[in-house]
C-alpha cells in the first residue's frame, strides 16, 4: 500500500485559516492518527487527502503520484464517517455492493468481493439485515467493508467511533486497527480522544490551530513532549512556574514560586529567564513531611479521589500552587485530607520549557 504525503498544504475558509502550510508523511501500512481539539484542522486535512475539498495551495501525493487534482473516486481511498453513512433502505449486502456496482464491476466479481469483505469483518451472517437492525459496532464494520469492496487501499477514518458508547468504543478501536493491519492498509484516523489515539496508533500527529505541532509514537509524545501544549494535551501534567537560578551545561536549577529550588535538564535557557517545569502526576513520590532530599516540594493534601485502579491526590503546595499526584490504588500507604506531605521527583523525569510570551494558560489552552 502507498505512502501518503502532503507538502505545504494550506486551506482557508474565508478569513479562517483551517490548515497553515502543513507538511506530513504517513508511511505505507501505518495506522496513523491526527489528534487535536475541535477546530484544529484535522478533519479538513483528511478531506483534502480524500479529495472532498480542494487545497488553496500545496501538494498531495499517494505513493509517487500527485493527486490534488485527481477526482476522489480515482484515489483508491475509502472514507469512513462518524455517522456511518449507510443507506438505511439497503441491506448489508446492498450497502457493501454499492461501490463495485457504481464502478461497473462484473457481477460475478462483485459477488466474490462482497462475500470476501463480509467474511473479513465477520458479518457474513448478517448480509440480509438492514442498518437499523445492527449494533453501532456492526454498522461501523459495514462502513469499513463498503470502503474495502470499492477497492480502497487507504482508509480515512473521521471520528469513526464517536457515535458509540464508551465500552463498545474501547472494543471496536482495537478491531479497527487489527482489520487495517491484517489487510495491509494505510489508515489515517482522526480523533480528539487522546486515549483512543494513544492505544491504537503507530504514530500520531498532534494539531493545534491548523498546524502540526509534533509527530511521534505514543511513547515519544508522552515521554518527550516538544511543547507545553503537547504536554497538556497528551495525558496530564503539572505546570510549575519559576526562573532559572543556575545553568550549567544543560543542568538547570529552577527557583519556583515560593522559593523552592528543583534540578532538571533543559536547553536554550539562561540564568534569570522565566521557565515552566512540567511534571507528570505519576512520577511524583509522596513521602512523610520529614523526608529530605533533592527536588522536594512541601504541601498539604487538599482532595482525594478514588478512581478504581488509581488514587488521585490534589496537593496544595507552600507556594499555593496545586499539583496532581496519581498513585496505584493498591499502594501501601494512603494519605488523608489535611495531611502534610513532601513530594519528590527524579530530575530526568521533569521537562523544562521557556515561559511562553502569550502566557502559560494561553499556550496550553485547547
Amino acid at each position: 500500500m502507498p505512502d501518503v504525503r502532503v507538502v505545504n498544504l494550506t486551506k482557508k475558509f474565508g478569513d479562517i485559516v483551517a490548515l497553515d502550510n502543513v507538511n506530513l508523511t504517513v508511511h505505507d501500512k501505518e495506522y496513523f492518527s491526527l489528534l487535536g481539539p475541535s477546530g484544529c484542522g484535522k478533519t479538513t486535512l483528511l478531506k483534502l487527502i480524500a479529495g472532498l475539498i480542494e487545497p488553496d495551495s500545496g501538494e498531495i501525493y499517494i505513493g509517487d503520484k500527485r493527486v490534488d487534482n485527481v477526482p476522489p473516486e480515482d484515489r483508491e481511498i475509502g472514507f469512513v464517517f462518524q455517522t456511518f453513512a449507510l443507506f438505511p433502505h439497503m441491506t448489508v449486502w446492498e450497502n457493501v455492493n454499492y461501490g463495485p456496482k457504481v464502478k461497473n464491476f462484473d457481477e460475478k466479481e462483485s459477488e466474490t468481493i462482497v462475500h470476501e469483505v463480509l467474511e473479513l469483518v465477520k458479518l457474513h451472517e448478517r448480509l440480509g439485515a438492514y442498518p437499523n437492525e445492527l449494533s453501532g459496532g456492526m454498522m461501523q464494520r459495514i462502513a469499513v467493508a463498503r470502503a474495502l469492496a470499492a477497492g480502497a487501499k487507504i482508509l480515512l477514518l473521521d471520528e469513526p467511533l464517536g457515535q458509540l458508547d464508551a465500552k463498545v468504543r474501547n472494543e471496536i478501536r482495537y478491531e479497527m486497527r487489527k482489520m487495517a493491519k491484517d489487510l495491509n492498509l494505510t489508515a489515517i484516523h482522526v480523533t480528539h480522544d487522546q486515549s483512543e489515539a494513544m492505544s491504537i496508533s503507530d504514530r500520531i500527529a498532534v494539531m493545534k490551530k491548523g498546524k502540526i505541532v509534533q509527530v511521534g509514537t505514543p511513547q515519544e509524545l508522552y515521554m518527550n513532549p516538544a511543547s507545553l501544549f503537547v504536554a497538556n494535551f497528551i495525558g496530564e501534567s503539572n505546570f510549575l512556574e519559576g526562573s532559572v537560578a543556575e545553568a550549567n551545561n544543560g543542568e538547570l536549577v529552577i527557583e519556583l514560586r515560593g522559593g523552592a529550588k528543583v534540578h532538571a535538564f533543559g536547553k536554550g535557557l539562561a540564568r534569570d529567564e522565566r521557565a515552566v517545569v512540567v511534571i507528570r502526576p505519576e512520577v511524583l513520590t509522596v513521602e512523610k513531611p520529614s523526608y529530605r532530599g533533592k527536588n522536594v516540594l512541601r504541601g498539604v493534601v487538599e482532595k482525594i479521589s478514588f478512581e478504581g485502579t488509581f488514587i488521585r491526590y490534589v496537593i496544595r503546595l507552600e507556594s499555593e500552587d496545586f499539583v496532581i499526584v496519581i498513585k496505584p490504588s493498591l499502594t501501601e500507604r494512603w494519605f488523608d485530607i489535611g495531611d502534610s506531605i513532601t513530594l519528590s521527583f527524579e530530575s530526568e523525569k521533569a521537562h523544562i520549557f521557556a515561559y511562553p510570551e502569550a502566557g502559560l494558560m494561553e499556550e496550553i489552552s485547547v
